[in-house]
């Protein structure tokens, strides 16, 4: 009963308030790093250097009236953000911070074939959100979201099999120990494929330049502008869950997990002294924060651009980077 139930259920309230508590501070974070990018401070006023801004803001959306829409289907419009959030706090169950217990809720032996599937659904919430609005800018934002996810999922999946043939298990800490064996990350082994994964990264997670589904100056707010309160902050929470999934996963699959650098080499052995954790959290850090700079320096593609870049570049890159891994494969 233990092991089985009430062991899991705390790890599980305790992941879920770290994220969301996370997510808040991301926030705080990305208005400070876009404020420094464009020569101001950002929020200053709520606390010392506006670090209260954080707690205020979730307040702030939680009291705020939440509206539906008249003619909206109201089931469904409730629903949406739902379906947005729940996959990425799900995936979360099979993440590892580390190679033992209590690190890791579950360890499946096809961890990110689940990551994949699971992912995938939060579009559903997006599409149905813009579709039961029973508004033209959000239904037009639904529908550049599944086009979106459709041309890059294809890029990102097969981009992620080349990952599995150079391992050789589907299971996540399989993969980081994989690296382990090879002693290098495989950032340096299939570097084409870590680019493609992170790229479709910000597609799928409707972050700059890659943000048509919410695109503030066409589509007044994209798929949720006719959302307030709770229901938006739900929405809120989703896309910035999904980035730190989309962070957790690269640095899983690409630069070693809870590994020091170069965990093979003797030289550096004094790193261990600093906890896996420790070293995961910092290069999920690493990579929220490259997705702020992202945001704070490209412009937005216009929607052909994107959806050419989906179709005539990643996924032919995706296609040729996953015969070469399987004739390396094959060879060597």
């Amino acid at each position: 009963m233990l092991d089985t139930f009430v062991i899991p259920l705390l790890q599980i309230a305790v992941l879920v308030n770290a994220l969301l508590v996370t997510v808040t501070f991301l926030v705080l974070m990305e208005r400070k790093v876009m404020g420094w990018a464009q020569a101001r401070l950002g929020p200053m006023r709520v606390g010392p250097y506006g670090i209260l801004q954080a707690i205020v803001d979730p307040i702030k959306l939680i009291l705020k009236e939440d509206i539906t829409p008249a003619n909206a289907d109201r089931f469904v419009f409730t629903l949406a953000p739902i379906m947005s959030l729940v996959p990425a706090l799900v995936v979360f169950s099979v993440i590892p911070f580390g190679p033992e217990q209590p690190y890791y809720i579950a360890d499946i032996n096809v961890g990110l074939l689940f990551i994949i599937s699971v992912t995938s659904i939060g579009v559903y919430g997006i599409i149905l959100g813009g579709w039961s609005s029973n508004s033209k800018y959000p239904l037009l934002a639904s529908l550049r979201a599944s086009a979106q996810l459709i041309s890059y999922e294809i890029a990102v999946v097969m981009t992620l099999v080349s990952v599995v043939l150079t391992a050789g298990t589907l299971n996540m800490i399989g993969i980081v120990e994989a690296q382990r064996e090879a002693g290098l990350w495989f950032a340096f082994v299939q570097p084409v494929a870590c680019v493609l994964v992170f790229i479709g990264g910000l597609a799928e997670t409707n972050r700059l330049p890659f943000d048509l589904p919410e695109a503030e100056t066409e589509l007044t707010g994209g798929f949720h502008t006719e959302y307030s309160g709770m229901r938006f902050s739900l929405f809120f929470l989703a896309e910035y869950a999904n980035i730190i999934v989309i962070s957790a996963i690269v640095a899983l699959m690409f630069f070693g997990g809870w590994m020091r650098p170069f965990p093979n080499v003797e030289a550096l052995a004094f790193l261990d002294l600093i906890p896996g954790w420790v070293w995961f959290c910092g290069k999920i850090f690493f990579f929220l924060y490259l997705f702020v700079w992202i945001r704070a320096t490209f412009p937005r593609y216009r929607y052909d651009q994107l959806m050419a870049i989906g179709w005539k570049v990643l996924i032919p890159i995706a296609i040729g980077n996953l015969v070469l891994t399987g004739i390396a494969k094959v060879v060597l």
